[in-house]
């Protein structure tokens, strides 16, 4: 009965016509009660064990075999832990984005020279650059071990039993296959739990740096730019593996494509997207829009508002500080464009409508409903117990990423004066009569940046009240009515802990002095950490449960819909589909592709100011014989999110016609849906990259090699 439903659901959703997929466009009115969900929706991003090649066959007229698979799987790589790579020579060339490689830049320039600012090219392999700490991993093995998962789990007595056994087994099975394979292996959980594979991974931890852009040309149009199109970068950056000091000879790499991507033909993203959640219930989304990411939003907002602020007042920090405003600024864009989709009354009508045909069918199956009929009302259940704690929860939390140096102070000072309310011989040993003074006097940092300081403890005090509002009774004990910079200055002045002589001061009063003292940091600590420990055992319970049941919902929705969807992302290797295609916005239409002449237009619109569509002096003359109508970007229909940047684009012939390093704003809503219509990848075209190398970085050895698919 259930491969009946399975295989009737999926005849009648792939059967949807065109128009019931399409995005809202201006000129139509908005009908909720027509919005109907597809298989589509749930995306392309086709794990290695199960891709879609009757799909292909029929989308593109081309059925890849086991070997064209094999090889495009050991071509591609994980790049750092966070970012997708691939080899693109036989002799261990690495191929990312500039975005995921250029926090090592500033520590790999020499006194006098900036490689973040100016670029960096090894004309032989003996300049090329050990990076310490960096590795690349290569996926050499998938093996399904649901039935040992699921059979461990079932074992439980509850969910947190299910929880404990379920991870002892994942544990157990990548011991075992690490040992029996020499790789380092790992369970992949995918479909929420409904399958479970392990992935062998073989590491190369010896990356040297081959060639870097300039920051401007790879991160043209700064964080505006950022998730948007038509774009005019150049984010690519080249490393090369090395094992026992010399290049890794491999068989698996991606050739360069002499002619790049025509609009129309099909192509493949091949990397590892980080997270999507396009499984997960209706009430589940609308828990992340009026919490998670509504919060996660403010508290993104004010970090960049810190970092963005000293950029602007320091310019001769620049490389100190460029990272991190790219990075937070990064983030923030992402979670405003994902909140942005959850708040989109289309999106969530098509959730919703995905979610009562799944449970139509189920309830209509006595078997099935049974086991899952009462998922969604328990997942609402939780989650409505879950709003009760989350906002102090959040609230409460100290990010260590954007949180102040005084809070941490405090913590010092807090767990200082406990221990000395303890006889000696119970004290742990820094606070002993022979180390106590040094410890009391190491709470203090040797250096404090004042300004920095000031702005994280405004950035604290405005997600605080920004959550708990105005009349919450820790906001109106602690801040009263002032607000932003006013608060954050008159809070370091009160403050008994942000000078040495102060600090000196208060560590010679009682412990139960300092403990109950009305300094506004340790005042925050004492009555907000032993509540916040309370709310995270509950909703540790609380979150154990929903693990379950997202568990359950990931199960049956792999029963009835089979591998006729690809499983949300979960930061492995995945191979994603599609062609190169413009797209209807903002009222107009966007290209697929872009060309020289849209970046120097960008920058002369811009008065040629360096921020943000400055170019480095090396661009500001175009070479004779450049062509400006060469192609920079182009706009794909593959499915990619974040972990995809570096990802390599790839032709039927396995060369490379891209690399990917952004999506559209429109693509952020794909952490819950894709819409085929206007989510779109965006990537540097391959052909505008080898011309940029030739005529403006004029790197002969390195363009040789990806043309030759081996260095000389």
């Amino acid at each position: 009965m259930q491969n009946i439903i399975r295989i009737c659901l999926v005849a009648v959703l792939i059967g949807f016509s065109v128009a019931s997929l399409k995005a809202q466009s201006i000129y139509e009115p908005r009908d909720l009660s027509k919005v109907e969900s597809s298989v589509k929706d749930m995306g392309k991003m086709w794990t290695f064990d199960d891709v879609p090649v009757d799909l292909f066959q029929r989308e593109y007229g081309f059925r890849p075999d086991e070997q064209w698979l094999a090889d495009v799987q050991m071509s591609a790589l994980t790049f750092g832990g966070g970012c997708s790579a691939a080899f693109v020579s036989a002799d261990g060339l690495i191929m990312t984005n500039h975005h995921c490689g250029r926090g090592s830049l500033p520590s790999l320039s020499p006194e006098g020279e900036d490689y973040l600012r100016d670029g960096y090219y090894a004309g032989t392999m003996a300049e090329e650059l050990k990076v310490p700490r960096l590795y690349v991993d290569q996926l050499m093995m998938i093996q399904n071990v649901t039935g040992d998962v699921i059979a461990a789990m079932n074992a439980g007595k509850n969910d947190n039993d299910k929880v404990k056994l379920r991870n002892e087994k994942i544990k157990e099975l990548e011991e075992k296959f690490s040992k029996e394979s020499g790789l380092s292996c790992r369970v992949v959980q995918l479909y929420n739990g409904g399958k479970f594979s392990i992935y062998g991974y073989k590491r190369y931890s010896d990356i040297r740096l081959v060639m870097a852009p300039d920051f401007q040309i790879a991160s043209t149009g700064w964080d505006w730019d950022n998730f948007t199109y038509p774009r005019y970068e150049l984010d690519f950056m080249f490393f090369r593996a090395y094992e026992n000091d010399k290049p890794v000879r491999t068989e698996h790499f991606f050739k360069w494509s002499k002619d790049g991507a025509k609009e129309g033909e099909p192509i493949f993203v091949i990397g590892n997207p980080g997270r999507t959640q396009r499984l997960y219930s209706a009430a589940q989304l609308e828990f992340f829009r009026d919490k998670n990411y509504k919060y996660t939003l403010l508290q993104q907002n004010e970090a960049y508002k810190v970092y963005y602020e000293l950029l602007q007042n320091h310019p001769e920090r620049n490389t100190e500080l460029i990272n991190m405003v790219m990075g937070i600024g990064n983030g923030r864009k992402s979670y405003a464009g994902r909140y942005m989709g959850l708040r989109d009354e289309f999106v969530m009508a098509k959730k919703k409508d995905f979610e009562n045909k799944l449970r139509e069918k189920i309830n209509a199956d006595p078997e099935l409903k049974a086991k899952y009929g009462h998922v969604w009302d328990a997942i609402k259940t939780n989650l409505n117990e879950s709003r009760k704690y989350v906002d102090e929860s959040t609230a409460f939390a100290l990010n260590p990423r954007s949180g102040s140096v005084y809070y941490s102070m405090a913590e010092k000072i807090i767990k200082y004066a406990g221990q000395m309310k303890l006889p000696e011989e119970t004290r742990e040993a820094d606070y002993k009569a022979d180390k106590i003074a040094e410890t009391a006097a190491d709470i203090f940092p040797d250096k404090i940046d004042v300004e920095l300081q000031t702005k994280l403890v405004r950035a604290q005090t405005n997600v605080l009240r920004g959550i708990l509002g105005d009349s919450h009774s820790l906001v109106q004990k602690l801040y009263g009515d002032k607000k932003d910079d006013e608060l954050a200055s008159w809070l370091i002045n009160k403050s008994s802990i942000t000078s040495r002589d102060k600090l000196g001061e208060l560590l010679k009063k009682s412990p139960d002095e300092i403990l109950n003292s009305d300094d506004p940091f340790i005042y925050f600590l004492q009555n907000t950490q032993s509540k916040l420990k309370e709310i995270r055992s509950r909703m540790t319970e609380n979150n154990n449960t929903l693990t379950v049941l997202n568990q359950l919902l990931g199960e049956v929705a792999y029963q009835v819909y089979g591998d006729a969807i690809p499983p949300d992302a979960t930061g492995t290797l995945r191979i994603s589909d599609g062609r190169i295609e413009g797209y209807e916005y903002n009222g107009t239409i966007a290209p697929g592709k872009t060309t020289f002449y849209g970046l120097y237009d960008r920058w002369n619109s811009f008065n040629k100011k360096d921020y943000p569509w400055g170019l480095h002096p090396r661009f500001h003359k175009i070479p004779e014989g450049f062509d400006l109508a060469t192609n920079v970007d182009f706009a794909s229909t593959n499915d990619i999110v974040g972990g995809n940047s570096g990802s390599s684009v790839i032709n039927i012939n396995k060369e490379v016609v891209g690399l990917v390093f952004d999506g559209n704003l429109e693509s952020l809503a794909g952490d819950f849906i894709f819409l085929p219509e206007v989510n779109r990848t965006v990537a540097v075209d391959s052909n505008g990259l080898i011309q940029t190398l030739k005529y403006f970085f004029k790197t002969e050895r390195l363009i040789s090699e990806l043309l030759n698919g081996k260095a000389e």
